[in-house]
């Protein structure tokens, strides 16, 4: 019984060393993983323990940067949205007043239009009033800087001048306005439309 004892003893020393070397605290032991030590640091920084990484911080203050750049832009875009509505409401508006401007004008000629409708008068007197009317209206266009393009007797200029066709006159230089069918209108030196013309032929004059 001894010797089997004693075998025994041998038998189990290893084992016993091996279990006397996992308890030792000088023993080394194995080194952690990367996802043991990314758990490890990741406990520490809730529990307040070691600071985040410069790598960390600076991408907490891009993006920060990045968070004012888009309010910025937000807040620039809904500026100049307001400026583009705000510049239409104030076109439409200046367009309404300078209509009710231009017909504020007219309101006289057309009253002494109606005026002229209900007179009972002769022809020649109704001829008189509608003449005064023309040149009432004339008066209004001058005011708003809208004059007559001159036509008879001008050189044709085919910038405010559009001809219907040509006569035969010996009294006019060659290719001069002969005569005024429709006249025009420009507003100081713009166009508003080209006055209907004739346009003179002078055969002698061309032959010379």
């Amino acid at each position: 019984m001894w010797k089997q004892k004693t075998q025994l003893t041998e038998v189990d020393a290893p084992e016993l060393e091996a279990q006397e070397a996992k308890l030792d605290p000088a023993t080394e032991l194995p080194a952690p993983t990367a996802e043991e030590e990314l758990a490890a640091e990741t406990v520490e920084q809730a529990e307040g323990g070691s600071p985040a990484k410069p790598e960390q911080t600076e991408l907490e203050q891009l993006k920060a940067e990045r968070d004012r750049l888009l309010d910025r832009l937000a807040r620039l875009q809904a500026e100049f949205e307001n400026a583009r509505k705000r510049a239409e409401r104030e076109r439409a508006e200046f367009r309404e007043f300078a209509t009710g401007s231009v017909a504020e004008q007219f309101l006289p000629v057309l009253d002494n239009l109606e005026l002229a409708l209900k007179s009972t008068g002769s022809v020649a007197q109704l001829r008189s009033g509608v003449g005064l009317i023309v040149k009432q209206m004339e008066e209004v266009l001058e005011k708003m800087q809208v004059k007559a393009v001159p036509t008879v007797g001008e050189a044709f200029d085919p910038r405010f001048h559009e001809a219907l066709g040509t006569v035969e006159r010996d009294d006019l230089p060659d290719q001069h306005v002969a005569e005024e069918i429709r006249r025009g209108y420009k507003i100081r030196e713009r166009l508003l439309r080209p006055a209907l013309v004739r346009v003179a032929h002078n055969a002698k004059q061309v032959e010379e």
